[in-house]
């Protein structure tokens, strides 16, 4: 049965070869039709070329955590390189509608891409032929690879190193309008606590000027001279020292607990100071958000069409419709010659 089988394999595989020798003049005249479409469509077809950049993103999201904190926890080493969710990330960003924006009304987008102005899709049109030009990719390596397609080199050379331009401004920007917002808010808090502070002071130092100056050691001295001139009889320096006695008993509470408040107070102002400067500092400084590992540069050579794989597989696939046409016309006629159609 295997051998049958080998037969009839060999044999439908030599009848095969036996009807293209049979219909090699017909086949012929197909293949070369198709060849010479299939070159004559790769020189009408525009071609255009590829640049590319590549950049790995950076961990750094706040750069007072990465250079001025005090807290090792929240530092992040500016050298180094983001990791996957960095990656992917950063590439929402490169989707995102500002950067895109930009690049349609830097380079007339609309215009360059022969676009009709008044087509009624022309902002789908648009985003698609903007799809089928530039591309993200996140690498294994997890940098992140820009490719631009563009019928002129300059322009896409151009284009993909605003990409990498407009990505670090519209990371600037999100991060400065979130910065600037937290700054206002520390601020505000900063200064107000130090007005309270200095208001605690002034009442401090008020009090002070009244002679009470610490509590507990005048109290006990105080009382001691007091004890000491009465028993002797020295009535006038104990009435002196009763007139400070009674300063110490009006005032002595509340110093004692503007003291305790004050000491409270600052500790909370030294928090607070360090949370200002470090909202300060990402207000008015920014980090790039890449490090570039590949630049671009002006293409010398078209990346697409490769007209060579285009009369290849035109060719072939030119050979193998025909064979199949005349295959079925064969077969329908041999049903008509049974008269089963």
């Amino acid at each position: 049965m295997e051998n049958n089988q080998k037969e009839n394999y060999s044999f439908h595989t030599l009848d095969l070869l036996s009807y293209i020798i049979k219909k090699w003049k017909v086949l012929a005249i197909i293949t070369a039709i198709a060849a010479i479409g299939s070159i004559v469509v790769s020189f009408i077809i525009t071609p255009k070329y590829e640049s590319t950049i590549i950049f790995f993103p950076t961990t750094t999201s706040s750069v007072s955590k990465a250079l001025i904190s005090n807290n090792v926890f929240l530092n992040k080493d500016v050298l180094m390189f983001g990791d996957e969710e960095d990656a992917e990330q950063m590439i929402q960003v490169l989707y995102s509608d500002e950067i895109k924006n930009k690049l349609i009304e830097k380079y007339n987008l609309m215009n360059h891409y022969d676009i009709d102005p008044n087509s009624k899709i022309k902002w789908t049109i648009l985003d698609r032929k903007m799809k089928e030009n530039i591309n993200f990719t996140k690498t294994k390596y997890m940098s992140i690879e820009v490719s631009v397609l563009d019928e002129d080199p300059v322009i896409a050379k151009n284009i993909a190193e605003d990409i990498g331009n407009f990505l670090d401004t519209t990371i600037n920007r999100m991060r400065y309008d979130m910065a600037i917002k937290a700054f206002k808010i520390v601020e505000k808090e900063y200064f107000t606590l130090k007005k309270e502070i200095s208001e605690i002071e002034d009442s401090l130092k008020y009090i002070s000027n009244l002679g009470l100056y610490d509590f507990k050691s005048q109290s006990q001295t105080l009382n001691e001279a007091y004890v000491q001139a009465t028993t002797e009889g020295k009535n006038e320096l104990a009435n002196k020292i009763k007139k400070e006695l009674n300063v110490l008993a009006e005032y002595g509470a509340t110093y004692q607990s503007l003291n305790k408040f004050l000491e409270h107070e600052n500790e909370r102002l030294s928090l607070l100071k360090a949370k200002y400067m470090e909202a300060k500092v990402d207000a008015e400084n920014q980090l790039p958000h890449k490090f570039i590992v590949t630049n671009a540069f002006v293409p010398e050579i078209k990346a697409y069409p490769h007209r060579s794989v285009i009369v290849v597989v035109s060719t072939l696939s030119g050979f193998l419709m025909g064979l199949m046409m005349l295959l079925l016309i064969d077969f329908i006629n041999r049903l008509k010659a049974n008269k089963i159609i």
